[in-house]
């Protein structure tokens, strides 16, 4: 049972070189990036549970999305190997890493520990 909203369905905010600082750095909310890429079968896997998170925690958390291939720079940054890898960053900083595709339940749970802080 989905409860009425100002924002029917959210998509995962699609962040690169260019958007990433300003996009994690500006926000007092927990932000989830998936580091991913399209010729990825797992990650292809978890992109609708990142879909289904956008939307129900829009108020709660910013879900994004780094494309490794087009942003390898970022990927390096954040010394990501294996993906899908789940980073959750709060005030600017990496303060969590998830590797593999995870349930929902187990991503809106880590991130629950985030928004309590």
């Amino acid at each position: 049972m989905k409860s009425p909203s100002t924002h029917n369905t959210m998509r995962p905010l699609s962040l690169n070189q260019t958007n990433f600082g300003s996009t994690i750095d500006n926000t007092h909310l927990p932000v989830l990036v998936d580091f991913w890429a399209g010729w990825c079968g797992p990650c292809k896997m978890l992109a609708p549970v990142l879909d289904e998170l956008a939307t129900d925690q829009a108020d709660r958390s910013v879900i994004a999305k780094v494309n490794i291939d087009e942003s390898p720079e970022l990927a390096a940054r954040f010394g990501v190997t294996s993906i899908p890898t789940l980073m959750i960053f709060q005030n600017g900083r990496p303060v969590r890493t998830l590797v593999g595709v995870q349930s929902r339940q187990e991503i809106s749970r880590t991130l629950a520990a985030f928004q309590a802080a």
